[in-house]
C-alpha cells in the first residue's frame, strides 16, 4: 500500500571468568544502537497493517574505503512472535548497503539510514525482536517490545502517529522523511505528524491535538476541523508553537464528534531536545548533577543557580563551550564522550541508583574502559569483588559487592587529580 512516498534513501545534512583470571570481555560501548518505530495502518484491502521503521546512524557503522568512497552495511532481524514470546509467528531478515562519497560523510553525526517494512498480522498483542548487526565488524544491537495490533472496526478509527521530519509534495505525491528517533528540536517550535483516517461514509469531524508531559499534565492544546472521505483520510498536521522544555512529552490526536465526545484517540511519545545537547540528556537539572566529576563547586552552583530551565541549559552549554578542544568545528569531542559513558554507566552498574553515581560509574566516567577487568564473583569466604586495572596509569581499583546485588563500592577512594575527568 502506497500512502505515501517514504524516502527511504541515505539522509544527508552535510564471559564471566572466575578466580584470578583475566576477563578479556571489557566494559565496551561500541555496539551498534540504533532508533525504531512500529505503527498501526490499515492496507488497501482493509487488513491491519503494521509497519516497522529502523533508522541506523552512520557513526554507528563500520565503513570501509571503496573505489568510490566509503561503503558499508547491517542486517535486520525482525521475529514476530506471540504475546509470551514462545512461538513464533513471522520473521523477515533483510541487508542494506550505504555508501558515501567522503569520510566526512561517514562522521557526520546528523547522517543515517532509513529502511521500512510492512506486516499483515491478525489483531492480537505481539512480542517483537528486532536485531541490526553491523556487516563489518559484527557489532549487534537488539531491542525488544510488546505490540498491540487494532483492528480498525470502529468507525471512525485512527492510525497511529508517524512523526515526520520533513514532507515536500513531489510531482503531485508527498515525499515524506520520518522521525525514527522522535527527538524534537526544541529551537523549531513545532511538531510534524502524519496519520490516516478510517471512515464509513463522507463526514467531517473535530481534531483534538494535545501535547502532554510524562505525568500527563496537559500544556497546549488545540483544536480543527478536518474533512474526512469515505474510506481512507490522510492528514499532515504540524503543530506550531510548541516551544518546550528539555524532557519527555505526549502527542495526542483525538477525533470528536459534534457534540464534542470524544470518539477514537491516538498517543505518541516524543522528546524534545535542546540544540547541542546529545540525546542521552533529558533531565538539565539531572545533566548538572552528573558533570560532578569534570566541574568544580563554583561551577556546579552556577549552574543550578539558574531561575529557568533556559537559564540552567545555557549556563550548561558555556561549561562545555570552555572545555571544548577543538572550537573552530561543531563537535565537542569531550562532552560527547562524558556522556557517552554517563549513559553507558547507567546502563551497566545502576541498581538502587543510577550508575553514573555508583562507585563504578564514577571511575568508569573518569577513566574510560579499563585495560583489564578480574571478576571474582564466588570467591571462598569472601564478597564478591571485581579488579579493574589502568596499565596506563599504572593503577587498580578493587570494586567489593557489598550487599550481595550488585552494589559494588570502591574499596580504596579516589583522591587529587585522580578524582577528575580525564581529557
Amino acid at each position: 500500500m502506497k500512502r505515501f512516498k517514504i524516502i527511504i534513501v541515505l539522509i544527508f545534512f552535510t564471559g564471566i571468568i572466575y578466580g584470578q583470571q583475566s576477563n578479556t570481555d571489557l566494559y565496551s560501548p561500541g555496539k551498534i544502537k540504533y532508533y525504531q518505530d512500529i505503527l498501526n495502518f490499515k492496507d488497501d484491502d482493509g487488513k491491519p497493517q503494521v509497519d516497522l521503521f529502523i533508522q541506523v546512524p552512520f557513526r554507528e557503522i563500520q565503513f570501509i574505503r571503496s573505489s568510490n568512497g566509503f561503503e558499508g552495511g547491517y542486517s535486520v532481524t525482525v521475529s514476530i512472535y506471540d504475546e509470551q514470546g514462545e512461538n513464533l509467528v513471522l520473521e523477515k531478515v533483510w541487508n542494506e548497503k550505504v555508501s558515501t562519497n567522503s569520510f566526512d560523510e561517514v562522521s557526520a553525526k546528523e547522517n543515517f539510514n532509513i529502511s521500512h517494512r510492512s506486516f499483515n498480522l491478525e489483531k492480537d498483542t505481539y512480542f517483537i525482536k528486532t536485531t541490526v548487526m553491523d556487516r563489518e565488524s559484527k557489532q549487534e544491537f537488539s531491542s525488544e517490545r510488546l505490540l498491540t495490533v487494532k483492528d480498525f472496526e470502529a468507525d471512525p478509527s485512527l492510525s497511529d502517529i508517524l512523526l515526520i521530519s520533513s514532507n515536500a509534495v513531489v510531482e503531485g505525491m508527498n515525499k515524506v522523511i520520518p522521525n525514527i528517533s522522535r527527538n524534537v528540536s526544541n529551537s523549531e517550535k513545532k511538531i510534524s505528524m502524519f496519520f490516516e483516517i478510517y471512515s464509513d461514509s463522507d463526514t467531517e469531524h473535530k481534531i483534538e491535538y494535545v501535547i502532554s508531559n510524562k505525568e500527563k499534565e496537559v500544556l497546549t492544546t488545540k483544536t480543527e476541523s478536518q474533512a474526512v472521505n469515505k474510506g481512507k483520510t490522510q492528514v499532515y498536521y504540524t503543530f506550531v508553537d510548541s516551544s518546550l522544555g528539555l524532557g519527555t512529552y505526549l502527542l495526542t490526536v483525538t477525533i470528536k464528534d459534534n457534540n464534542n465526545n470524544n470518539l477514537v484517540a491516538a498517543t505518541k511519545p516524543f522528546y524534545s531536545r535542546w540544540i547541542g545537547l546529545p540525546s542521552t540528556v533529558n533531565d538539565i537539572d539531572k545533566a548538572i548533577a552528573q558533570v560532578v566529576y569534570i566541574a568544580n563547586p563554583d561551577e556546579m552552583d552556577y549552574m543550578k543557580e539558574g531561575k529557568t530551565e533556559q537559564e540552567k541549559t545555557k549556563r550548561f552549554l558555556e561549561f562545555w563551550k570552555s572545555k571544548d578542544p577543538s572550537p573552530g568545528n561543531d563537535e565537542n569531542e569531550v562532552f560527547e564522550q562524558y556522556f557517552s559513558r554517563v549513559a553507558f554507566a547507567n546502563e551497566n552498574f545502576s541498581h538502587y541508583v543510577d550508575g553514573w553515581s555508583t562507585d563504578r560509574g564514577m571511575v568508569f566516567i573518569i577513566l574510560g574502559v579499563p585495560s583489564n577487568i578480574e571478576r571474582h564473583p564466588f570467591e571462598y569466604n569472601a564478597k564478591p569483588y571485581e579488579i579493574w586495572q589502568y596499565y596506563e596509569l599504572n593503577k587498580s581499583f578493587v570494586f567489593t559487592d557489598q550487599t550481595g546485588f550488585g552494589d559494588y563500592r570502591l574499596v580504596t577512594p579516589m583522591y587529587g587529580d585522580l578524582f577528575r575527568y580525564r581529557y
